[in-house]
């Protein structure tokens, strides 16, 4: 299982809400921030999922993808945040 999915199932995160989470993320992923803060999830581990992140950029994309999401639609939205869209 995905890291990040593992850590959002560890503090009862719904499969609705983590599918959720994600289609936000690849639809909009100032968006997807605002999404987190809801959960409820404890700072430190935001801490965590960030520094997965930051460490390991595919850890995102296995998550949308174990999801069955569109990968293809983050790297969308990446570039219009890159040209201030």
């Amino acid at each position: 299982m995905n890291p990040i999915i593992e850590i959002l199932k560890e503090h009862n995160i719904s499969d609705e809400k983590i599918n959720e989470l994600f289609k936000t993320l690849t639809e909009n992923p100032m968006m997807a921030m605002g999404v987190i803060q809801q959960l409820g999830i404890p700072p430190e581990k935001l801490q965590a999922i960030m520094g997965l992140v930051m460490t390991n950029p595919d850890v995102i994309k296995e998550a949308v993808e174990e999801l069955g999401l569109d990968f293809s639609k983050v790297e969308q939205a990446k570039e219009k945040l890159k040209q201030g869209q």
